[in-house]
């Protein structure tokens, strides 16, 4: 049996809601092995002046635990 262990991430991007997501799973795999999946569980936006200045996103990233 498998077991798998979930942590909450919040990450941003000045390109994209994907690109934030990316950037959630690059810092993550620094420190976090065997990450099998990401879930995009919430988006938002920064605006200022009317216009998008930053994309956000709270990932789930779930990783297999060795035992």
């Amino acid at each position: 049996m498998a077991i798998v262990k979930v942590i909450e991430i919040l990450s941003d991007s000045k390109t994209s809601w994907e690109d934030a997501a990316k950037n959630a799973v690059t810092e993550a795999s620094k420190t976090v092995k065997n990450i099998k999946s990401v879930y995009v569980q919430d988006q938002s936006c920064v605006v200022s002046d009317g216009m998008v200045t930053a994309f956000r996103v709270n990932v789930k990233i779930s990783f297999a635990v060795n035992s």
